[in-house]
């Protein structure tokens, strides 16, 4: 018998798959009410009240995995969780439709006044109606920032409403285009000519401030926003201003940088409407995503794969020894693939040789994957679901061994088939010396693949290296090392530099417009990505 601990408020109808089962024992008590019980408990299901901390953990001896029926996992401490070999598992989609069509309903409400309208009528007991006459949304111009699962269901309805539909998402591949109706761009061109844009992307370094007051002010002037996503994708300070000088029109916010927003200066303009964060706050929402934890909790007392976890799988001691020194190497292979194919991708292959095939390499593959899709989509994504994250965006996933290791023990390579070019890069494990990237794009190569990574690709001439260096002391930028390589002398040839903290964009755009440079790539990778659990 399995004992759960549910610990917030949760309907029943959400819990059906751990009350119907016979060997589980549900216990609704929050986590206070249940002090003397809290030994017994192999899982704890919670919403956002509770706080799953290490330290209730040191409490929860028997605990075997972490339910939060949600999106979001800030009140759990993951790293805590997997040093216990704790399975942590959410629910990435059972808010889908929710957002959507609460997106939906906050662009109709800006293009007509709906909430100034009430506050006259209601509060004030006015009679106003040529003072709040609104736009349709039938022929206007949609732009979708971000083609997630949230992005796709509202391209969706904007059809429906007879919109036209753009769409800005760097890892979109045409044919998904295609399929969905819609018109790929890049972002700056989506904004000139949208009427109305909104953003649905994760919040990451990159996404942080992606609509700011230099890109906005390419926008036609009466545009509209809506941000039901994150907060902090649109700059706030630079949407309060461009309200105030008349450029853009009006904005719908779900959510803020800091929050509960109730003193954000936004509130304050008229042109402005707001809600609580209510993105995912129906009914169906929360019984969709407490449901989907419930079952997953479910599978994973009874001995089952789950498919929303997010930190890894267990694996046994004996298999862990074998597969890490190439689990690090295969999550930055995939991650510096990521990074530097910001496009549509239809293919990845990776092939192993050597002593890489001493084992199951299907963990690997999983791996790799999961270093590939971590900085592109808006779910954590790990060896549990990584195929079935490249199923569901339409990649082919190949496996292939090969008797070629390159002269080395051991090797991997891999290939990324996007819309428009491939991506190839080689690794390889050396003993007592670490993992190391050794071609990329078919230029021979050394360097270890951690850190703040610069990729220049530039044609090979006198004073091109000399020159970026000095743009770099120029600006103050210590280089930690330097690896460069090429083909044929004069031909195409490349540098991979690497710096103590990442390079800023200003030093960055200086590199992207130097005469001779073909392309540059920041790359950012962990010095130490997480390892999988060991089962004892």
């Amino acid at each position: 018998m399995y004992r759960v601990l549910v610990a917030d408020a949760i309907k029943p109808e959400g819990l059906t798959p751990l009350l119907q089962a016979s060997n589980i024992e549900l216990v609704q008590k929050t986590v206070d009410e249940c002090t003397e019980e809290l030994h017994v408990m192999d899982a704890i299901l919670v919403r956002s009240a509770t706080k799953v901390t290490e330290d209730l953990m040191e409490k929860m001896p028997n605990l075997k995995i972490i339910a939060r029926a949600g999106v979001g996992v800030d009140n759990i401490d993951v790293p805590a969780a997997t040093k216990r070999g704790i399975v942590v598992v959410n629910a990435p989609d059972g808010n889908t439709i929710s957002t959507a069509e609460h997106t939906f309903a906050m662009m109709a409400a800006l293009m007509r006044h709906i909430p100034q309208a009430y506050a006259s009528l209601k509060i004030h007991k006015e009679w106003k109606r040529n003072a709040f006459s609104g736009t349709e949304l039938n022929g206007k111009t949609l732009g979708i920032v971000g083609m997630g699962r949230i992005g796709s269901e509202i391209a969706k309805r904007a059809k429906a409403f007879g919109m036209s539909v753009l769409v800005f998402d760097p890892f979109l591949t045409s044919e998904r285009a295609k399929k969905m109706n819609v018109t790929a761009l890049p972002l700056d061109e989506l904004i000139e000519k949208a009427d109305i844009i909104t953003v649905h992307t994760p919040l990451t370094k990159e996404t942080r401030g992606l609509l700011n007051k230099a890109r906005l002010l390419k926008a036609k002037k009466g545009v509209y926003l809506i941000n039901c996503a994150r907060g902090g994708i649109i700059d706030e300070d630079d949407l309060y201003e461009l309200i105030v000088e008349g450029h853009v029109a009006g904005a719908a916010l779900d959510v803020f940088v800091e929050e509960p927003a109730v003193h954000n200066k936004l509130l304050e303009l008229d042109q402005v409407i707001a809600t609580p964060h209510l993105g995912a706050s129906t009914k169906e929402a929360q019984l969709n995503v407490a449901s989907q934890v419930a079952q997953e909790v479910l599978l994973f007392l009874n001995g089952n794969p789950v498919s929303n976890s997010i930190n890894l799988p267990a694996i046994s001691k004996e298999l862990f020894e074998k597969i890490q020194p190439f689990y690090h190497l295969v999550k930055q292979l995939g991650s510096i693939a990521s990074q530097c194919m910001k496009e549509g991708i239809h293919e990845i292959s990776v092939t192993y040789a050597g002593s890489a095939l001493d084992f199951d390499t299907s963990i690997l593959t999983k791996s790799l994957l999961s270093g590939f899709f971590n900085s592109r989509i808006d779910i954590a994504v790990n060896e549990v679901n990584a195929l079935l994250v490249a199923k569901e965006r339409g990649i082919t996933i190949g496996e292939k061994i090969s008797q070629n290791t390159f002269g080395y023990a051991n090797a991997i390579s891999l290939t990324v088939k996007g819309d428009n070019r491939i991506f190839e890069i080689k690794g390889t494990y050396i003993e007592n010396y670490g993992p190391r990237v050794v071609s990329l794009n078919g230029f021979n190569i050394d360097f270890n693949p951690e850190g703040n990574l610069l990729y220049i690709q530039h044609t090979d001439r006198p004073g091109v290296i000399g020159r970026v260096g000095k743009i770099l002391g120029d600006h103050d930028v210590n280089i930690a090392t330097m690896q460069v390589g090429r083909k044929q002398a004069g031909g195409e040839a490349i540098m991979i530099l690497s710096f103590d903290k990442p390079l800023c964009d200003e030093v960055y755009n200086i590199l992207n417009e130097l005469d001779d440079t073909t392309f540059t790539y920041r790359i950012s990778l962990s010095s130490h990505p997480s390892l999988p659990k060991i089962q004892e």
